[in-house]
């Protein structure tokens, strides 16, 4: 007999936070395409108006490509709310259970698994310097460093050598193309949202294969699966709306845009 079968955690907060974009997208953006938030919600915690931070005499230059920015800064609302009213509170919770040596543990742990995305990048862009590294760091982190709960490669002079799909179609000459912001997952531009789809498709099959052997795989995948996102915002000292500023997705959007130039111009 055959059994239904479930949508993993991943998927049903996906689904969920599809669901609660259209209900707010819907509202912000329905009225006018240059509005800046949907009506009635006040959040800015500016220490002072627009019109006092702007000036007549001074030209301000938008260096981005932001062509949805209605539905981007719609999304940023979004996640302002998931992320303060669920997502945080589940980080908060996780870090008052569990002891600061643990979560370095685990942290290490997952960080060393991400060095399959390091390394797969690196080749693909021909770093032969970042593939050898990558490989002793993950050979050394995962013996001596029991599955990386211990970082001896970074002790031993074995510095990270991050990249992404995304950096590996910018290194071979694709642009950004839009910026966007996803839904929880934040800033990001068509070129990076595909190279996280490619990441991201590298990782499953690399957690499908290390756990395709135990007995219950889905419920330790989807294990794996929110244990990581928490820890991952665990090591995020980002908060929204806690700038003080009336130009917060700006600045959040600047920032994203040059940093990502200067990492795949590595």
């Amino acid at each position: 007999m055959k059994t239904e079968k479930q949508i993993p955690i991943s998927g049903r907060l996906i689904f969920a936070a599809i669901f609660i974009l259209a209900l707010l997208t819907a509202g912000g953006c329905a009225g006018s395409g240059s509005a800046r938030h949907a009506p009635g919600v006040k959040i800015y915690a500016a220490e002072k108006p627009v019109s006092k931070c702007v000036r007549d005499d001074v030209d301000y230059a938008i260096d981005a490509y932001d062509p949805w920015e209605c539905f981007n800064r719609n999304m940023y609302i979004f996640n302002y709310y998931f992320d303060t009213y669920l997502f945080l509170p589940v980080v908060h919770a996780y870090e008052w259970v569990m002891p600061d040596f643990l979560e370095e543990r685990i942290s290490g742990i997952f960080k060393n698994f991400s060095e399959l995305g390091n390394l797969s990048n690196n080749i693909l862009q021909g770093k032969v310097d970042g593939t050898a590294v990558t490989t002793f760091r993950i050979l050394m982190n995962t013996t001596v460093g029991l599955g990386g709960m211990f970082d001896v490669a970074t002790k031993s002079g074995l510095e990270v050598r991050k990249e992404d799909f995304g950096q590996t179609l910018g290194f071979y000459g694709v642009g950004p193309g839009p910026y966007v912001v996803l839904p929880i997952l934040g800033p990001s531009t068509l070129r990076d949202t595909a190279g996280l789809a490619v990441d991201g498709a590298v990782r499953t099959l690399a957690l499908y294969g290390a756990t395709h052997d135990l007995s219950h795989k889905d419920t330790v995948r989807d294990a794996v699966n929110l244990t990581e996102a928490i820890d991952k915002r665990h090591q995020i000292p980002f908060r929204y709306y806690q700038s003080g500023s009336p130009f917060e997705y700006d600045f959040v959007r600047k920032v994203f845009l040059e940093d990502r130039k200067i990492e795949i111009g590595k």
